[in-house]
């Protein structure tokens, strides 16, 4: 029979020996205490990845004028993006939006005509971090506009996420040791552990420019640290 279970007051999600339903999931049974424990843990690693956004906005009075300038100065950021060496598979065009431009005359009280917008964007990916700062030098030179980004991650965080599940393993057992002996009893042995990856590293996104005048010189880029890791859930039984 299953006893009263010990309640980790910040960390545990629930109490398996009061709710039978979820004590159901448990695939050994228990006959001690019962303690749930989640514990999320988060490893630094040096990005290797870097993506940013740049594009170019167009306007005048014909839609037709507006996409065909447009048209003209992304194909020259595109052909730029190409000769600085980026394949081909690391340049996704995103975003392409043509439409009327209206202003809201106060004193007619009416919707006033400006013409047609034309922007076009393309996603970036860079595999060098240090190339960042040129990249976007050469982009506002080639003539983009709005410049987004950037955003630093790792390609491969396998290792980390490793790391991660260790620590986070080693801290939930140190945790539940505490609960059981702080209860009367001096070890606690694995019912069950269920892992939730919080997604790809996180990326640390700088804010977005826009540009409306050639750059001075290349802009200076830090990529710092991203991190990635885990969040694990651990049920223990509390015995002697």
């Amino acid at each position: 029979m299953i006893r009263t279970a010990l309640i980790p007051t910040a960390l545990a999600a629930s109490v398996l020996a009061t709710s039978p339903a979820l004590a159901a999931d448990i695939q050994v049974q228990a006959t001690g205490p019962v303690i749930e424990l989640q514990v999320n843990e988060q490893v630094e690693v040096e990005p290797d990845t870097v993506k940013i956004s740049a594009g170019v906005t167009n306007e005048a009075m014909t839609a037709q004028e507006a996409l065909s300038q447009n048209s003209v100065q992304m194909r020259q950021v595109i052909d730029r993006l190409r000769k600085l060496g980026i394949p081909e598979r690391d340049i996704q065009t995103t975003r392409i939006n043509l439409g009327a431009r209206f202003d809201y005359d106060q004193q007619a009280q009416r919707q006033v005509f400006r013409g047609y917008q034309a922007s076009n964007q393309v996603s970036v990916t860079l595999r060098d971090t240090e190339e960042v700062g040129a990249v976007l030098d050469a982009l506002v030179q080639a003539g983009a506009t709005d410049i987004n980004g950037p955003s630093f991650s790792v390609a491969d965080d396998t290792a980390a996420k490793a790391e991660a599940r260790r620590r986070a393993m080693e801290r939930a057992r140190a945790m539940a040791l505490d609960y059981a002996r702080v209860a009367g009893y001096s070890n606690v042995r694995v019912l069950q552990i269920s892992e939730s990856v919080s997604g790809p590293v996180r990326e640390y996104a700088a804010d977005s420019i826009r540009v409306r005048a050639q750059a001075a010189g290349a802009p200076p880029v830090q990529p710092g640290m991203v991190e990635t890791g885990v969040t694990v859930s651990v049920t223990y039984e509390a015995v002697n």
